[in-house]
């Protein structure tokens, strides 16, 4: 595959950033285009204009937790809106009883660390936390299978390890942690954005994801997918106005609950994200998550075998269906090569001890020669 289904160029008029340098980090953080930024600016025109517009604010969260439920094919009440994947995690994790038979927690050890915090913090709340080794920076289907019991609560498991860019098979984790009566929540950041997903069909009960990364959004909002019916058997203790079933009744002393996911919602929404948000996620569907994903595939393909080709060492599974398109290369200072890379032109990620190289549905093979080019050179020194 040599180029992508769509107008690649005119995908990349969009970002300025591109007439500069080459981003390839978006397992960090996403570039900034034209549509992000008039989402942004709508927000700020908004703000001073009106000075408040409270009404168009919640109807633009609103939006932004509808687009992300089409995004992965699910109802809009069924999607709570949150502040980071930490904040949602937490307010799965405290809604969960951990004093009966189940209270056990199974997660990866390729959980990004903000997630295995949560959990360990439920410790004292009875919950005892129990890891899945990551060897060779992979994540295997028997050490699941060896760790869930009948007294498993939940199974927390990323679809994409930050570090290495090694993919979970959700749907056989699914299957393992339901055959034990265990609820599975994911972790969907390192990939949601890089090819279709399917959030009712691929087996897990909460599927939680920021925004900035390949997402094409900013810091500061969430979302976490909750299994219709499920929500109503959580009683989370990060809660807030927002959580409430009439959240402008102003009620202190009555702790009731919204509708659906809305029970996990917290206080105030972050309004000018969620404007952000929404636009870069229907940018993403008007151009198609089917030819997004193909290109994206190719990209990593291309990534990872001239990685290989370079002498570079590529960490974490060789076969393409358990990669998602970060290529993570060994590297023992990513960080100074990160920045020795900046100063070639190329942003790429650094992340212990691997420097990574992360395509998106805008960058050329051209981009990935370029940068794979620049961290030979780099490393070679």
């Amino acid at each position: 595959m040599t180029s992508p289904a769509y107008d690649l160029d005119s995908v990349r008029a969009q970002i300025p950033i591109l007439g500069s340098l080459i981003p390839m980090n978006n397992c960090s953080q996403a570039p900034q285009c034209s549509v992000t930024r008039a989402a942004a600016d709508a927000y700020l025109a908004s703000w001073n204009e009106a000075g408040m517009d409270w009404d168009s604010w919640m109807a633009e969260t609103d939006a932004a937790r509808a687009e992300f439920a089409a995004l992965i094919n699910a109802d809009p009440n069924d999607v709570s809106v949150a502040t980071s994947v930490s904040q949602a995690t937490a307010s799965v994790a405290t809604g969960l009883d951990y004093t009966g038979t189940r209270h056990r927690v199974v997660a990866s050890g390729g959980e990004f660390p903000t997630v295995g915090h949560v959990w360990l913090a439920q410790e004292r709340m009875g919950a005892e936390v129990d890891w899945v080794p990551v060897r060779d920076g992979c994540i295997e289907l028997e050490d699941y299978e060896a760790a869930i019991d009948e007294q498993t609560a939940i199974v927390s498991a990323c679809q994409g390890y930050y570090q290495t860019g090694f993919k979970q098979d959700i749907g056989a984790i699914a299957e393992l942690a339901h055959a034990k009566g265990a609820l599975l929540y994911v972790d969907a950041y390192q990939t949601l954005g890089t090819e279709p997903f399917d959030a009712p069909k691929c087996g897990a009960d909460f599927v939680a994801s920021g925004n900035l990364k390949f997402l094409m959004g900013i810091p500061g909002i969430a979302f976490v997918w909750v299994r219709p019916g499920l929500a109503d058997q959580l009683k989370p203790t990060i809660t807030g106005w927002f959580g409430r079933a009439n959240p402008y009744s102003f009620e202190a002393d009555r702790l009731d609950w919204g509708e659906g996911a809305r029970r996990l919602d917290t206080g105030t929404p972050p309004i000018m994200e969620a404007y952000v948000a929404r636009a870069g996620m229907a940018w993403l569907r008007e151009i198609g998550m089917d030819h997004i994903g193909a290109w994206n595939r190719a990209l990593g393909r291309r990534a990872a075998e001239g990685a290989a080709e370079r002498g570079l060492e590529v960490l974490g599974s060789a076969e393409a269906a358990r990669r998602a398109p970060t290529t993570a290369i060994a590297c023992e200072d990513s960080h100074t090569v990160e920045a020795k890379m900046r100063a070639r032109g190329i942003i790429a990620s650094a992340r212990g001890p691997a420097i990574r190289i992360a395509p998106h549905f805008y960058n050329t093979m051209d981009d990935v020669d370029v940068a794979l080019d620049a961290l030979a050179a780099v490393m070679a020194k």
